[in-house]
């Protein structure tokens, strides 16, 4: 099902001008061990809810971004640079 979804950059356009990158998780140190790693790599949320997604604007200006859309029904509450993510944190 295609939605739209606006870059930071480039505005609204067609989710199929997007890549989906995934859940937005926190990534485990190097000091981790396996299990951590294994949990990073494999494991989703999958929720049926709003989350956080990594999105790439691959027809568009090349960069990653996220995205908070609820799964449920592709709406897409607000996309943000990660930098500004980390300055809100």
């Amino acid at each position: 099902m295609a939605f739209l979804l606006r870059c930071p950059d480039c505005g609204e356009r067609s989710a199929y001008d997007f890549t989906y990158g995934g859940e937005v998780l926190v990534r485990p140190s190097t000091q981790d061990g396996a299990d951590a790693w294994t949990r990073y790599f494999y494991h989703r949320k999958n929720l049926a809810a709003p989350q956080r997604e990594w999105w790439y604007h691959k027809f568009g200006c090349r960069r990653w971004f996220f995205a908070e859309r609820d799964t449920r029904n592709n709406r897409v509450e607000r996309t943000y640079w990660p930098e500004i993510s980390r300055n809100e944190a």
